[in-house]
């Protein structure tokens, strides 16, 4: 009679799980952004606004009295003539960060990133991240064109443009990183609202319309705390990321009673990292506590 002597298996380990990376994330933001039609259209309609109010801006620079104009002042005119569409442009970059996330949640295909994506924090952040970086770069493209072109028309009005302005960049850059934010916020804002129409209405409501009503308060009541609230609103924050500033003077702010904020760049700047972070803060945590 024969035993027969029992078989062990040795212990193999399990293959380690695959984890997604950040990076890996961020890919998979960027393929999502780049294969929609409405990026594409969001982003060409935002450089041409920003070039052809740039050079219908100069085309009618020979209305202004420059005659004897120092060289800060005519660079002034030529920064004006640069960032005056890029109000319009932060309009279409409002309307393409909403239609980012809205645009998941219509469709249904927020529970496939979400499936794919445990961590939804990641995924929002990814997306916050590609949005940014897309806004800022094709802005800034546009608005380097617009100089190219404006630089061609201005001197047909005796206003020469000079390229090696260090203020006139940060004007430039500035105005690249006010579109950039101004797209974070509307992101900010679909994320919340998950409307795509709520989150458009919303955010050209903060962009545009909220401005307006301010104004018309200040009109009647000149206390110092509306003008301070009208300073740190969004739109007008950015607008001093790209003032451009003669004699200690900006050229596009309004006079301001006495002890009223005038924010610096810098300190713009500050403010509007608030805002992106207070309403990135909000979308983050309904993300996380909502179904979907």
């Amino acid at each position: 009679m024969t035993a027969t002597t029992p078989t062990r298996h040795l212990d193999r380990p399990a293959p380690p799980a695959s984890r997604l990376s950040f990076g890996g994330v961020l890919r998979s933001e960027w393929i999502k952004l780049r294969t929609l039609r409405s990026t594409w259209w969001c982003l060409a309609v935002m450089v041409a606004v920003i070039v052809a109010f740039g050079a219908l801006f100069s085309t009618s620079a020979g209305f202004f009295a420059l005659d004897g104009a120092t060289r800060e002042q005519q660079q002034a005119v030529v920064a004006q003539s640069v960032t005056v569409g890029v109000v319009f442009g932060q309009l279409v970059a409002s309307i393409l960060g909403a239609l980012v996330i809205t645009g998941e949640f219509g469709t249904g295909m927020i529970r496939s990133t979400f499936t794919a994506v445990p961590r939804r924090g990641a995924a929002l952040v990814a997306k916050l991240i590609v949005v940014a970086v897309t806004l800022f770069v094709v802005s800034f493209i546009g608005l380097v064109v617009s100089l190219l072109v404006n630089s061609a028309i201005l001197p047909l009005h005796d206003i020469s443009v000079d390229f090696a302005d260090v203020a006139l960049w940060k004007t430039v850059l500035g105005a690249a990183v006010s579109v950039a934010a101004i797209g974070m916020m509307a992101l900010a804002l679909g994320a919340i609202i998950r409307n795509g129409a709520g989150a458009i209405a919303s955010a050209v409501g903060i962009v545009f319309v909220l401005p307006i009503v301010l104004q018309l308060f200040m009109t009647a009541n000149d206390s110092v705390w509306l003008y301070n609230l009208n300073e740190i609103i969004p739109p007008n924050a950015s607008a001093r990321l790209y003032d451009y500033v003669v004699d200690g003077r900006s050229a596009t702010m309004l006079p301001v009673p006495e002890g009223a904020w005038a924010l610096e760049p810098w300190t713009a700047l500050l403010v509007l990292a608030g805002w992106v972070v207070v309403l990135f803060a909000v979308a983050f945590a309904l993300v996380k506590r909502r179904d979907v």
